[in-house]
């Protein structure tokens, strides 16, 4: 079934803050499928638009919302930004947080290389380690080989003189 271009956007607009309704709700309401509902809602964000599960909440938005969200208020002073919240259902507090995981999303490369790093000097230092410990332990060895073969040559050079 066709719908015109200015229901989908009214249904559209049901879905995105104040009104953060459900798909659920919406498809009882509107007596629009589900399916249609969730691929209008994608073509919508595909197309840029803010388009939040409004299931989840503000805080179950995807990252890809909470950074258009981050994006579209970055440049906004005090009174925009309260503006802007309210329009989309958020709290100022929500989106300063998301801006500090925005900012720190890419260090976390960094970080973790830097985990790696000492992980990986932790471990060369004890494979030097082991591998000293393992040379002592293989002369210790040879050691006592070589005494226990003097021993026998020994014994078989001059008898064992115990039985005397």
């Amino acid at each position: 079934m066709r719908y015109s271009p200015e229901r989908k956007e009214a249904v559209l607009r049901k879905m995105m803050p104040p009104h953060n309704r459900t798909i659920r709700e919406l498809s009882k309401e509107e007596r629009i499928s589900e399916a249609t509902l969730y691929n209008w809602r994608q073509q919508a964000r595909d197309k840029g638009v803010l388009m939040p599960d409004a299931d989840a909440g503000p805080e179950g938005w995807a990252a890809r919302d909470k950074f258009a969200a981050v994006l579209e208020s970055a440049a906004f002073n005090e009174a925009e930004l309260a503006e802007y919240c309210r329009k989309k259902g958020i709290y100022p507090e929500q989106l300063s947080r998301w801006r500090i995981a925005c900012e720190q999303a890419n260090d976390w490369d960094r970080e973790r290389n830097r985990k790696l790093n000492k992980e990986q000097k932790k471990d060369r230092n004890r494979i030097k380690d082991l591998e000293r410990e393992l040379q002592r332990k293989d002369k210790a060895l040879a050691e006592t080989a070589a005494l226990i073969v003097l021993q026998k040559k020994v014994k078989a050079i001059w008898g064992d003189h115990e039985e005397e």
